[in-house]
C-alpha cells in the first residue's frame, strides 16, 4: 500500500491486512504514520519511498497517494513490472491517463481503477433492475472548488456509476455547470441511449453532504441512500436498512474490488484501464468546458 491517508487507513488497510496469503508492505513519507499503522497491524515491511518498496520485489501495489502524485508512482510501478490498483482517478488529466493505460498494455500489467461503487451491493443490485431512468446525486456541503479537482477527484464517481448503470451503449452526452468566483458550484450530466436516460447531479454549494442513486423502469423504482439504505417503491415505501454488522468497506464495495484485483494477480489475469478511460474522458470534457479560457 502506497499512501496511508484517511480512506486508505479506514477502508483499504483493514481489508488487506485481513487477507491470508499476502505479504503486506506499507509505504508513506510520514514516518510517524508508518510506524503507527505498522505496529497496529503488525506489518513489518515498511518504506518511505516508492523506490524503496519496489526493491522488495512486490507483485502488486495499491496506490492511495494524492492524485497529483499518481502519474509518477504508477509509471514507476509499471516500469518495475508491478500490477497496479490506483484509487480514482488515474490522473487529473486525460493525457496522463491515456499514457499510463497504454504503458500498462505494453508492459502486460494490470491497471485497475478504484471505482468501488460498481461493487457496492446496493448499486450492484440496481444493475439487475429495469433502468429506463437513472438518477444519481452526490452533494457536498458548502465546498465549491476548482473544476479539475471537483470533477476528477469527486464527480468522476457519478460519471462512472451512471455508465455502469446505463442499460445500453451511451450515444448522447450533455452537461451543464455553474461556477462562481472561478470555483465550480454544481454539475448536471445527462447520458442517454436507446430507451434510457441517466442523469447525475453534484452540488458543491449544497446544504448537505449526501449521496443517493435510484433507477426506474418496468413498474419498478428503487433508491439507495448513502450506499446503505435501500428504498423500494411499490404502492408504498419499503425501507431496508444496512445491517448493523456489515463492515463499511464491504457496504461500499471496497472489500469486493480489492479481492477482485488480488484474484486477478494470483490467476495471471490482466485488468486493463480502457473502460475507465471513457469515464476520465467525459471528466476532461466537463473540465475544459467549465474552466476559464
Amino acid at each position: 500500500m502506497i499512501g496511508l491517508g484517511d480512506i486508505a487507513e479506514k477502508a483499504y488497510l483493514p481489508v488487506l491486512a485481513a487477507q491470508p496469503g499476502i505479504d503486506l508492505h506499507l509505504c508513506t513519507r510520514d514516518g510517524a504514520t508508518l510506524d503507527r499503522l505498522g505496529e497496529s497491524y503488525r506489518v513489518a515491511g515498511r518504506a518511505t519511498s516508492v523506490a524503496e518498496v519496489i526493491k522488495a520485489d512486490l507483485d502488486a501495489a495499491f496506490v492511495h497517494a494524492a492524485t497529483v502524485a499518481h502519474p509518477e508512482i504508477v509509471e514507476a510501478l509499471l516500469s518495475a513490472g508491478v500490477h497496479v490498483y490506483v484509487d480514482k482517478p488515474i490522473a487529473d488529466n486525460l493525457a496522463d491517463c491515456e499514457r499510463l493505460a497504454r504503458m500498462a498494455r505494453e508492459e502486460r500489467r494490470s491497471l485497475m481503477v478504484g471505482f468501488n461503487r460498481r461493487h457496492a451491493p446496493g448499486y450492484a443490485e440496481l444493475a439487475r433492475l429495469p433502468r429506463h431512468l437513472v438518477l444519481m446525486e452526490k452533494n457536498r456541503r458548502e465546498n465549491p472548488d476548482v473544476a479539475r479537482r471537483v470533477v476528477f477527484d469527486d464527480f468522476i464517481h457519478v460519471v462512472d456509476t451512471l455508465r455502469f448503470l446505463a442499460p445500453g451503449p451511451v450515444t448522447g452526452t450533455r452537461f451543464r455547470t455553474r461556477t462562481g468566483d472561478g470555483l465550480l458550484e454544481h454539475i448536471v450530466l445527462e447520458l442517454s441511449g436507446d430507451g434510457f436516460t441517466a442523469i447525475g447531479v453534484m452540488n458543491r454549494a449544497s446544504g448537505a453532504s449526501e449521496e443517493s442513486c435510484e433507477v426506474m423502469g418496468g413498474g419498478v423504482k428503487r433508491r439507495v441512500v448513502n450506499l446503505g439504505d435501500v428504498i423500494d417503491y411499490a404502492g408504498g415505501e419499503v425501507v431496508t436498512r444496512r445491517p448493523d454488522w456489515v463492515p463499511v468497506a464491504r457496504q461500499r464495495g471496497i472489500e469486493q474490488i480489492c479481492l477482485e484485483f488480488l484474484a486477478a494477480v494470483r490467476d495471471g489475469r490482466l485488468i486493463g484501464a480502457d473502460d475507465a478511460l471513457v469515464s476520465h474522458a467525459i471528466c476532461e470534457e466537463i473540465v475544459r468546458a467549465s474552466s476559464p479560457a
